[in-house]
């Protein structure tokens, strides 16, 4: 039995945060894979080339790198975007009274949370996974169906919920959970921004304490709990498709 020396508590709060994360960067990675698998089956060349744009590079660099160049290059890029909307419109009011003093039409700065960068910077980089993972399942689809669901009169909104969707679930489910599973250890990258989660609290406790192996090992430990029940969920959802399909 570890002894966490009275750090329990703060390691399930880190592990909470952790599960945050993770939840809310799926959610995003499954609207941006969506639209993504879309946009590369699009008959439109723009859209898949911009597809094909955003996945390429999102699997050309590492995570880590992406991680610290959206966090401390995406809040610097909204800071200078509202400087400049800032001082676009103090000298749209000065040409006409130039006593005019200065008006703030937005927020001079903007100091975004470790949390939000997080949960955008890993839900876009599975985005691009997840992308390859439904545009495979979409293609999987017997296109007869989708032909046969049009001719009864469907709009393609409900083509896509009554068949498309639940159809390419099931081819999808292996990759998506693969993704899943990726995507929650990934989540450990967060600490390095900032953000108290389970791995940042076990490094805190471990550097209080002189004890890293045994703080490490339970965050090891949790995440192997998450996995575990990750993994029995995902047989029961393709056991779930499997037999709508039969």
């Amino acid at each position: 039995m570890f002894d966490l020396k009275g750090y329990e508590g703060s390691l399930l709060e880190g592990a909470g945060i952790t599960l945050q994360v993770a939840i809310f960067s799926l959610l995003l990675a499954m609207l941006l894979g969506m639209l993504g698998a879309l946009a590369k089956l699009s008959p439109y060349r723009v859209a898949r080339s911009l597809a094909d744009l955003y996945t390429t590079i999102i699997r050309g660099i590492p995570d880590l790198v992406l991680m610290m160049l959206l966090y401390f290059g995406g809040q610097l890029l909204i800071n200078n975007a509202l400087g400049w909307i800032n001082e676009t419109y103090n000298a749209w009011l000065t040409q006409s009274n130039p006593d005019q003093e200065w008006v703030s039409l937005v927020p001079d700065y903007i100091d975004i949370s470790p949390f939000a960068a997080g949960v955008a910077t890993i839900g876009f980089i599975f985005g691009a996974y997840m992308a390859e993972t439904f545009r495979g399942a979409i293609l999987a689809v017997d296109k007869g169906e989708l032909e046969a669901a049009r001719a009864f009169g469907m709009r393609p909104v409900q083509v896509f919920v009554r068949i498309l969707f639940p159809q390419m679930m099931r081819h999808a489910l292996p990759g998506f959970g693969n993704n899943w599973l990726v995507l929650l250890k990934t989540t450990a990258l967060v600490s390095v921004i900032g953000l108290d989660d389970m791995v940042r609290k076990a490094s805190l406790a471990a550097g209080s304490t002189q004890l890293p192996f045994t703080f490490y090992m339970a965050v090891a430990l949790i995440f192997l709990v998450f996995t575990a029940v990750s993994t029995s969920l995902l047989k029961w959802a393709e056991r779930h498709y499997s037999i709508k399909a039969r």
